[in-house]
């Protein structure tokens, strides 16, 4: 639907013109439909069998009856060189040496980055919101997106976007 893939750039230029943190842009953004949508969401029934994770078959299900899909995310994001201890280490330095950890997503990862994905995010759902499309911020598409290649992004969720009588990613089982 050429109005889905219009809304959704306009969700992307959103996301990338959200405030962030001292004006450090580690924001990255992608949109996703046709063939790239449906393995997305058979990747995200995979994973969760794989993983023994629940609900990434009903989210999944979801993103198959989607017209798109944004992704939002964080790749390579530095600390925000505030020493605020949010992360859980007392100074920045501790957590850029910190252990890295890679497995739905990779971290740790400054907080203030996560308040700037967050914002991120709002704006672009703010957005489809005003043109009437629904939609929906899901986790397990970030990570299933992230499992099977399809981005290199540290942290990533997708939004599902749909133009029906009704809302289906909500009212779920």
């Amino acid at each position: 639907m050429p109005s889905i893939m219009q809304v959704a750039g306009m969700m992307e230029l959103a996301a990338r013109t959200a405030p962030k943190t001292k004006g450090e842009d580690y924001v990255v953004t992608m949109t996703v439909s046709g063939e790239r949508l449906v393995e997305l969401s058979r990747a995200m029934v995979s994973f969760g069998q794989k993983k023994d994770k629940p609900n990434f078959d009903r989210d999944g299900g979801n993103v198959a009856k989607s017209d798109a899909l944004v992704l939002i995310g964080l790749k390579g994001a530095a600390t925000a060189g505030l020493d605020c201890g949010a992360c859980g280490f007392m100074t920045c330095a501790e957590l850029k040496d910190a252990r890295k950890v890679d497995s739905e997503f990779a971290g740790p990862i400054c907080a203030y980055r996560h308040i700037d994905l967050g914002i991120a995010l709002g704006s672009a759902v703010k957005t489809a919101q005003m043109f009437n499309v629904d939609n929906r911020i899901m986790y397990r598409a970030g990570a299933a997106a992230r499992w099977m290649g399809l981005v290199d992004w540290d942290l990533v969720l997708g939004i599902p976007l749909s133009a029906t009588g009704k809302n289906p990613f909500f009212d779920r089982r």
